[in-house]
């Protein structure tokens, strides 16, 4: 079981493979295009895209970009660092040019996606099945990959009042605060009312206690 263990060994042992995977990156940044088994393309892009985007990064134009001296001097000195870093798997000096010279304006600002991989056919002799890796072209990578948008709020509906409308709710207002009104003067006879028949019994019993 191979737990933790990402990538294919392609039948071959570390060193080897190594030493392959360089030779096809070489020949794809030079040539855009070139064709291999399907297994090996695909652990091929992991690392193209990379250095890629090693490059799309450190860019001449992302470099005049700075906002002062200070801080295009500081871009300058990442992207010395970055061509050092790419250079340790990219041994040939043409191919090191073109990625930190023309691929890396074809791609600046596009997070990704710098490769394609089509199948094409079945090998004689050992039927495996091929495919072709290049890289994109100018025009596909101008189309930056398509964001899914959020869903717009749906707008709230509105209610257009019209002067019947308006008369009809002017109406149930005072409606309304009459019915209140009459509410009020029925409680306040009540208690009018309540306070009459206590006096009225506090001078009986005041009767009743002087005969």
């Amino acid at each position: 079981m191979r737990h933790r263990k990402s990538g294919r060994k392609l039948g071959r042992n570390s060193s080897h493979r190594r030493a392959m995977f360089r030779n096809m990156a070489t020949s794809l940044i030079e040539e855009e295009r070139i064709e291999t088994t399907s297994a090996k393309a695909k652990e091929l892009r992991s690392i193209v895209e990379k250095l890629i985007t090693l490059g799309s990064k450190n860019a001449v134009s992302i470099v005049e970009q700075g906002s002062d001296e200070s801080e295009r001097t500081r871009r300058s000195a990442r992207r010395v660092a970055a061509v050092r870093k790419a250079g340790r798997y990219v041994r040939n000096r043409d191919a090191l040019q073109k990625l930190f010279g023309e691929l890396a304006e074809r791609f600046v600002g596009r997070p990704g996606g710098y490769t394609r991989i089509l199948k094409t056919r079945r090998r004689l002799g050992d039927n495996a099945e091929m495919a072709i890796i290049e890289l994109l072209t100018d025009a596909d990578a101008a189309s930056a990959p398509r964001v899914k948008a959020a869903p717009a709020p749906a707008p709230e509906p509105v209610v257009e009042q019209t002067e019947d409308v308006v008369e009809e709710s002017v109406e149930a207002v005072a409606e309304e605060s009459v019915a209140e009104e009459s509410v009020a003067e029925v409680a306040a006879d009540e208690v009018v009312e309540t306070e009459a028949a206590s006096v009225e019994d506090a001078d009986a019993t005041e009767e009743d206690e002087e005969k």
